[in-house]
């Protein structure tokens, strides 16, 4: 058994120093999309806490929890400061360059005591997977995720043979594309063959306009604008509709969202 105890003291953490592993789990927010989308507000969440559960503590290794017990690997960071604000206990920390290698690929078992969200190192974590590179979050179900046009370009080029593509592809749906620059949305839906999995490569062969004449002005004037894209799904249906009921439902989305008049929509 690989614990993530020999990886991190391997590559240089200190073994006398204070260390408390942290595991991010929250049923009121996506702790995985804020870590993605917007790195200031997950450093808020994890840096400023109600209780002075750091005290002391000279390192944090940060996971974000995942289906589970399971955790993925963000970093190591060094806590360089407290301060007491009211009835909180704010931390200055700095990300250790040393461990960015292992960013996002070491998935651990939390273990039994997954409800404990910060522990001390001498908890020994058993390392479940090491990913070859950039990854993103395993598939658990339809409706809890959220993946950036990176995260879907990775799938789909170097993980063909993951359970993305098998639950993908047997079902067909209605999807939303999120612009985070502007805040604007495009409504589409998938109901050819290969359902959700067919429609997204498309997006993905198309550098993310997917023959959409909105998207295709966007990406024309930026080669790069895609990376503003998130896309997640809003209604799975099934594989025995038709085009014409599949984009009924796309319709009644359009609607519901305004994406004709105020989003990427054109028709």
């Amino acid at each position: 058994m690989i614990t993530i105890q020999e990886l991190l003291y391997n590559r240089g953490l200190e073994k006398t120093a204070k260390v408390k592993l942290v595991r991010h789990k929250d049923s009121r927010l996506d702790i995985y999309n804020i870590y993605k989308t917007d790195k200031l507000a997950f450093l808020k969440y994890q840096n400023i806490q109600p209780k002075d559960v750091f005290k002391d503590v000279d390192y944090i290794v940060s996971f974000i929890g995942e289906e589970g017990t399971l955790a993925r690997f963000i970093a190591v960071y060094r806590i360089i400061n407290k301060t007491i604000k009211g009835n909180e206990f704010e931390y200055e920390m700095e990300e250790m360059e040393v461990f960015y290698d292992l960013k996002e690929r070491v998935i651990i078992n939390w273990g039994k005591s997954a409800i404990s969200w910060h522990q001390w190192i001498n908890n020994e974590k058993e390392v479940v997977q090491i990913h070859p590179g950039l990854h993103y979050k395993q598939f658990s179900d339809y409706s809890d995720f959220i993946l950036t046009f990176t995260e879907l370009k990775e799938i789909i080029t170097n993980h063909s043979e993951s359970d993305w593509k098998r639950m993908l592809s047997i079902v067909k749906g209605v999807y939303l594309i999120s612009d985070t620059k502007t805040g604007k949305q495009y409504v589409g839906s998938a109901y050819g063959e290969e359902g959700i999995w067919g429609r997204w490569t498309k997006y993905v062969q198309t550098n993310g306009h997917g023959d959409n004449k909105t998207l295709i002005e966007l990406i024309t004037e930026d080669s790069k604008y895609a990376l503003n894209f998130q896309f997640s799904i809003l209604m799975i249906l099934p594989r025995t509709i038709t085009p014409d009921e599949a984009i009924k439902k796309e319709r009644l989305f359009k609607n519901k969202l305004g994406t004709n008049s105020f989003g990427l929509n054109n028709n």
